[in-house]
């Protein structure tokens, strides 16, 4: 079956949505809940910015922007959540 994943970045510097939802986390969840009655099946939720000659942020810090939003998450939407995430601890601490 194919599925639509909504895509919610929570850096400063985010090139989809200008940065604004990572200083808050009822913002990142509200968006996340226009993403599920719009139609996704499921979020995924990205700490680190990939778009060109983007700052390297540490896993601390990836922790610190995505970790709250997921915790909010799972109280708040129904779909799956996935993390975009290339460290293993980010990933281990997601679940």
């Amino acid at each position: 079956r194919t599925g639509v994943m909504g895509i919610l970045n929570v850096t400063p510097d985010s090139f989809s949505d200008g940065g604004q939802f990572n200083t808050s986390v009822t913002a990142a969840v509200g968006r996340m809940k226009l993403l599920e009655a719009q139609g996704a099946d499921m979020m995924d939720i990205g700490g680190q910015s990939t778009r060109p000659n983007a700052e390297l942020v540490g896993g601390d810090e990836e922790m610190a922007r995505v970790l709250p939003v997921i915790e909010a998450a799972r109280a708040s939407v129904t779909s799956a959540i996935s993390v975009d995430t290339f460290r293993s601890d980010v990933a281990r601490e997601a679940v």
